[in-house]
């Protein structure tokens, strides 16, 4: 069967984009900015950008290029005894797209919600009480009921993604990412045309700005830094190895590399200018410090934004548009998320792509429900640090040991050179194989150790070991079984 291909280059690099930029450019990057010094973040942050974001980048596409695969038909290929790996980041992939899903489905809500402001003067008591209707617990096991202004949301969802991957690369991904990519650029500067010149707004500038320098010398900054850019850019679960397999024999695999992770860097540093000139004109508007209206996560584009909006100059009309930048900024990552998955199952089970999309996306929804039930927040949060703090970092880790030490890095290195405008010398290799796993297993080390000792978000021990580690241990469980049982039908 003859693999699919993209159109044009614009359209790959749009769907890479569309899959790198989401919802953590919008809400995570600012904070982390804020958090880590400030401008000086900028510093390790563009130092992670050029010694693990951009040869991480290269280094997926090139391999799922050179192979023509998904992520365990590729990592088969690079050392038959990997594949597992390959389904391990294909299961943090579906994992992610079934919990994800629920936070689109939050941004629908809110685009309607902003309309007339219905979250009222106390959006904090309004997100989490009449909204989400959390349970009096703090276990995310105890889910209670499905909340149906929820699911439908999340129904919608899915049901855009699904019309997506159905239609295939060309006719759906490629066409959705030319459409939502510009969409969610105009709107983004549209706001923050507006944003800029509203009371207090450089104030804000100036707080995610202003450089504290004394941080540079803090290693857990430069630990964040390379843990927002492995967050940011979509690597090491699959996606990206799936996206490139599409591309046609004469791409220019650098130069593509390149063009996603600086557009996606910059989308970044453009969301925390929309994102401070809004807190600092909350905090002048409140009279407070900007320190107290920040905050981080979900908070920050549910519970401060509508505040924000309360406080703007014609509500209606951008309140709905930042809301419905949030809604484009999620489909175009879950459409890349599920296509890992989906690609997958095509190049595993052989089946059409429509029998693939149907059954990936169909059981998706159904397992999606419970994160829209009264425990679905806590659920979210415990299972989302879990496969973004452990399971991520482990993955890439291994994949750069792999890749590193057990293949010739130079090969692939190569591979890119022969094809590429732009050629990479040996700072490729030094990257791969020791700058970027010395720094990811410092990062995964310590919040290994950390969560053993001290858990997380004051979750229960059954809870932890069910829903964190349980999941973890299944998932690699199933890896290894897959791998183990194609290898006796070989």
């Amino acid at each position: 069967m003859k693999r699919e291909q993209w159109g044009s280059r614009t359209g790959f690099i749009l769907a890479a984009v569309g899959s790198a930029i989401g919802l953590g450019n919008i809400w995570r990057f600012p904070y982390m900015a804020y958090e880590n010094g400030g401008g000086a973040f900028f510093i390790p942050y563009l130092f992670a950008m050029l010694t693990a974001g951009i040869p991480f980048m290269i280094l997926e596409f090139t391999m799922g290029h050179k192979f023509r695969g998904s992520a365990p038909k590729t990592l088969a290929k690079i050392h038959a005894k990997f594949e597992w790996l390959g389904w391990f980041q294909v299961m943090i992939a579906a994992v992610i797209g079934v919990y994800y899903v629920a936070i689109i489905g939050w941004a629908i809500s809110y685009v309607g919600l902003a309309v007339d402001q219905s979250w009222g003067a106390d959006p904090n008591a309004y997100f989490f009480g009449e909204y989400l209707q959390l349970g009096d617990g703090n276990s995310p096991s105890q889910l209670g009921s499905v909340q149906w202004h929820i699911a439908i949301p999340m129904i919608v969802a899915w049901g855009i993604t699904f019309a997506a991957l159905f239609s295939g690369v060309k006719g759906g991904i490629e066409r959705a990412g030319k459409i939502m990519m510009p969409v969610l650029f105009i709107m983004v500067l549209a706001l923050i045309g507006r944003m800029v010149f509203l009371p207090g707004a450089l104030d804000g500038l100036n707080y995610l700005f202003e450089p504290d320098f004394s941080k540079l010398s803090d290693p857990t900054v430069w630990a964040a830094a390379y843990g927002q850019i492995f967050f940011t850019l979509s690597v090491g679960f699959a996606i990206m190895l799936a996206y490139s397999s599409y591309l046609p024999e004469k791409s220019d695999i650098t130069n593509n590399a390149l063009m996603t992770v600086l557009i996606n860097c910059g989308f970044s540093i453009v969301s925390g200018i929309l994102i401070f000139s809004v807190l600092g004109y909350m905090a002048q508007g409140q009279g407070k410090e900007l320190t107290e209206v920040v905050t981080a996560g979900v908070g920050l584009a549910f519970v401060t934004i509508p505040a924000a909006i309360n406080l703007l100059p014609a509500p209606y009309i951008l309140g709905p548009l930042f809301f419905l930048a949030l809604v484009v900024a999620g489909l175009s990552s879950h459409i890349s998320i599920m296509e890992a998955v989906t690609s997958s199952i095509i190049d595993k089970l052989k089946l059409s792509r429509k029998k693939a999309v149907s059954i990936v996306c169909g059981t998706g929804l159904l397992v999606s429900l419970s994160f829209a039930t009264n425990g679905g927040l806590l659920l979210l949060d415990l299972v989302d640090f879990f496969i973004n703090n452990i399971a991520l970092l482990a993955s890439c880790l291994i994949e750069l040991i792999l890749v590193g030490w057990l293949f010739k890095v130079a090969d692939i290195r190569d591979y890119a050179n022969k094809i590429s405008e732009v050629t990479i010398g040996v700072w490729f290799d030094l990257c791969i194989r020791f700058l970027s796993p010395v720094i990811i297993a410092y990062i995964f080390g310590s919040k290994v150790i950390d969560t053993v000792n001290e858990g997380y978000g004051g979750y229960g021990q059954f809870d932890l070991m069910l829903l964190g580690w349980g999941l973890l241990a299944a998932m690699l469980v199933i890896a290894i079984i897959i791998n183990v049982t194609n290898k006796k039908e070989a």
